[in-house]
């Protein structure tokens, strides 16, 4: 505890770190207010709370912090900006212009100025749809319902978006932490404590107490297991050859520096589970169209049931098939043995160049089956611990997308602050080895 204690203090004791930290927490407090001012013409009385709690719209909520179904100016958050950055990564990938952009830092700052502009393009398109929710969430009750709302509705949540933008980079440049990443985090986790205290009045109605006990050693559990998981990297030794000089000739030894490649267990991140519980929403989207099939409407019924066994097998599956395919569109092994090549470094054992290339491809492959199987069990946690008798809202925290947001996001944020420390010369957070971040190539 008197290491904790002196810890704090020597982050407090650096007048930089003091500042950003500062700064950090009161862009967060901003981008929460804005989370509950209501659009203009909109009756907050009449919204429906439940509207936007399950499925597709859930998920949206989620990364909004719970300003999408309170109808608030930051409704749409980040999400059209994580959609365009997705696309114009892929597009990095598939189109060779843009993958040549992204090599050159001048062509990466034109990336991210399309990535800007397709960000404005998106959101409005997803604001008139928002548009169309509020309608059916508030019944067609609005306070104005003109053209004029449409239209000015459509430009303050677009700028309700490009705000939070601002405030994420801003955090990113002058606070702690990646900004986006962070407003994205808090707004899961500003959900945490209702869903905590439901939980333990839930559990001591039914006189079920040391249930409540046993869940929250779980809880500790899966987040112990969660980090493991974020961390736990494959290390491919290397080695750098260094030149000596002497008598007009060049020697060269092969016992220079040593070092690794940290190749992580998992990658992908957390885009494999996004993306599968995307798809999984595609049966309850298209409910309205089912006929009277009875096995048609029993199969949507189990889609949109996290507790039942077809959605998670599916879902499972998915995790795991989504975790190759997004891991082969973002790892590029030819790229990294380039690299390693005018480095004038290698792998003990293995020819530069190709070979290389196989070798580092050969190992992704062996450690992307244990890292997706894992995370597929950290995706279908959350249904587990419903069928377990935890309630929904709490559920959501035993793994899944929030958790293992919350987790990459908290260790990126505590490696920020170490380095921090380490620099001045201060101990780090922790007394053996160093926190390791996680690097994801969406900012989430």
């Amino acid at each position: 505890m008197k290491k904790f204690l002196d810890t704090l203090k020597n982050i407090w004791s650096i007048e930089e770190l003091r500042k950003r930290i500062l700064l950090t927490l009161g862009l967060i407090l901003v981008y929460r207010i804005g989370c509950y001012i209501v659009l203009p013409g909109v009756d907050p009385a009449m919204l429906d709370k439940d509207a936007a709690q399950d499925g597709l719209l859930g998920l949206i909520n989620m990364f909004a912090g719970g300003a999408f179904s309170r109808a608030a100016i930051f409704a749409l958050g980040v999400m059209p900006y994580i959609s365009a950055s997705i696309f114009m990564q892929l597009a990095g990938i598939i189109i060779p212009q843009f993958a040549k952009l992204q090599k050159e830092e001048s062509g990466r700052q034109k990336m991210n100025q399309y990535t800007r502009y397709l960000t404005i393009i998106v959101t409005f398109a997803q604001a008139f749809a928002y548009i169309q929710f509020i309608n059916q969430a508030t019944n067609g009750v609005y306070a104005v319902s003109t053209p004029f709302f449409y239209i000015s509705t459509m430009i303050i949540l677009t700028a309700g978006t490009l705000f939070v933008m601002y405030l994420g980079e801003r955090i990113t440049e002058k606070g702690i932490g990646n900004g986006v990443s962070l407003l994205i985090m808090v707004g899961i986790f500003a959900r945490l404590p209702n869903s905590l205290l439901q939980e333990w009045q839930t559990k001591v109605e039914n006189d079920k107490v040391i249930f409540f006990i046993i869940e929250m050693a779980f809880f500790v559990l899966v987040i112990i297991g969660l980090i493991a998981l974020t961390q736990a990297v494959r290390k491919i030794p290397l080695t750098y050859a260094r030149k000596v000089m002497g008598n007009n000739a060049t020697k060269e030894l092969t016992g220079g520096s040593r070092n690794f490649i940290p190749l992580k267990l998992i990658s992908a991140g957390v885009m494999p589970i996004i993306f599968a519980q995307a798809l999984l929403f595609i049966p309850s989207m298209v409910a309205g169209f089912a006929t009277d099939n009875p096995g048609a409407n029993k199969f949507i019924q189990a889609m949109n049931d996290p507790g039942s066994l077809w959605y998670n097998l599916i879902y499972a599956f998915l995790v795991i098939a989504f975790t190759y395919f997004y891991t082969a569109l973002t790892f590029n092994t030819n790229e990294l043995a380039d690299n390693l090549q005018r480095n004038n470094s290698f792998i003990p054992g293995i020819h530069s160049g190709q070979p290389t290339a196989d070798y580092i491809g050969a190992v992704m492959d062996r450690i992307t089956l244990p890292g997706s199987i894992f995370l597929a069990i950290a995706g279908i946690l959350p249904g587990l611990a419903i069928l377990a008798g935890v309630t929904r809202g709490f559920s959501d925290f035993y793994g899944g997308t929030s958790m293992l947001i919350g987790v990459g996001v908290i260790l990126d944020t505590l490696q920020q602050i170490e380095s921090h420390l380490l620099m001045r010369h201060y101990d780090g957070l922790m007394k053996t080895g160093r926190i390791s971040g996680r690097t994801n190539t969406v900012n989430i």
